[in-house]
């Protein structure tokens, strides 16, 4: 079986409404589809590399492309969970939970998108609380790391709420303009004050391994301080 050799395919976030997880061949066609109907208004870019602006066949394209490549590319030492975000069955969106040499540093960085029709329902809070329990109650995390674009008002709402706080600004251009990335940390304390949704890890013990951590459960580090 698939999973006896690549054991992140068992790996699943359970909350009240969604489950996250990498998803089967059909299931990835599925999020093609709905990053080729949309994924923002036309009139805005919220990511640095424009992928989204691509015409809709080569948007579903480069999701495809870039799952299998995420996938292709996992080490130990440099890892991104691409997981697809399900709702009654059907995959709203993506979210992603990255790390390097994250043996040593103990540190995660997020990424996600969300189909159009799906914007404005609480979904990008309770996708982002399931990775970040993922990392901090199943991986032993010391702090996760995200950002976005000043203008990027929903983002940065849902990362007041999980308690991040302020890490600096970086400049970017983008469609040939300025634009300022705010950057956000969270401790593994402010998480632990500011948990927003109930999480069930489901598959976690097999994959340690491929996350660069020991095997064995009880050997996960659980660190308190900041």
């Amino acid at each position: 079986m698939l999973v006896n050799h690549w054991p992140l395919v068992g790996l699943r976030l359970i909350t009240p409404r969604l489950e996250l997880r990498l998803p089967h061949s059909e299931e990835l066609a599925w999020l093609a589809d709905l990053a080729a109907e949309g994924i923002h208004r036309p009139d805005v870019m919220p990511f640095s590399s424009e992928w989204t602006a691509l015409p809709p066949t080569d948007r579903a394209r480069a999701a495809l492309q870039h799952h299998w490549l995420r996938m292709g590319n996992w080490s130990p030492d440099n890892w991104s969970l691409n997981l697809a975000v399900f709702e009654n069955g059907r995959p709203v969106g993506v979210q992603a939970l990255a790390a390097r040499s994250f043996a040593v540093l103990r540190e995660v960085n997020t990424w996600s998108w969300l189909g159009l029709p799906h914007h404005g329902r609480g979904i990008g809070t309770e996708m982002r609380a399931a990775v970040l329990h993922l990392a901090f109650a199943g991986l032993g995390a010391v702090e996760a790391t995200t950002s976005a674009f000043a203008d990027n008002k929903a983002s940065l709402a849902v990362s007041r709420k999980l308690g991040y706080l302020p890490d600096g600004i970086e400049r970017r251009v983008v469609r040939g303009q300025i634009v300022v990335t705010h950057r956000l940390r969270l401790s593994r304390r402010q998480w632990e004050s500011h948990r927003a949704a109930e999480v069930r890890i489901e598959g976690l013990l097999p994959c340690l391994p491929l996350f660069g951590l020991p095997e064995a459960k009880n050997a996960v580090p659980r660190p308190t301080d900041d």
